[in-house]
C-alpha cells in the first residue's frame, strides 16, 4: 500500500479520506467517533493502540478527512523510527469500520 514518509523532527497531521454513504447517498460522518492506531509489521490494532482522533473537511463537498497529530512536540502522538500500518476506526451505531489505511514511514 503506498505511505507517506515523515521526518523524526517533524509535528504534523497525518491525514486519512474517508468516504460515508448510506443507500448509495453521501453520508456526513464528522458526529461518529473516529480514532486512529498506528501498528507496526501490519498487526491489528489492539484495545490500547486506538488514539483520538479528528474530522476536517478535505477537498471538495462531501469530502472528509480522519486526522491525527504526529510527532514530537505540541501534543503529537510520538511514533519511533520505522514502518508504521495506519489504521482508522470509525464509530457509528450500528457499524464500526476499521480501515487499514497503508503505511506511515518515520525516519
Amino acid at each position: 500500500m503506498a505511505g507517506i514518509v515523515i521526518s523524526s523532527l517533524s509535528t504534523v497531521y497525518v491525514q486519512v479520506p474517508v468516504y460515508a454513504t448510506i443507500g448509495g447517498a453521501a453520508y456526513n460522518p464528522t458526529s461518529d467517533v473516529v480514532q486512529m492506531a498506528f501498528t507496526l509489521n501490519g498487526a491489528s490494532p489492539g484495545s490500547g493502540d486506538w488514539k483520538t482522533a479528528s474530522w476536517t473537511s478535505g477537498p471538495g463537498s462531501g469530502s472528509y478527512l480522519a486526522q491525527i497529530l504526529v510527532g514530537p512536540g505540541t501534543g503529537g502522538l510520538s511514533l519511533a523510527t520505522g514502518s508504521w500500518t495506519t489504521w482508522v476506526k470509525v464509530t457509528d451505531n450500528p457499524e464500526v469500520p476499521v480501515i487499514n489505511c497503508g503505511l506511515t514511514v518515520i525516519q
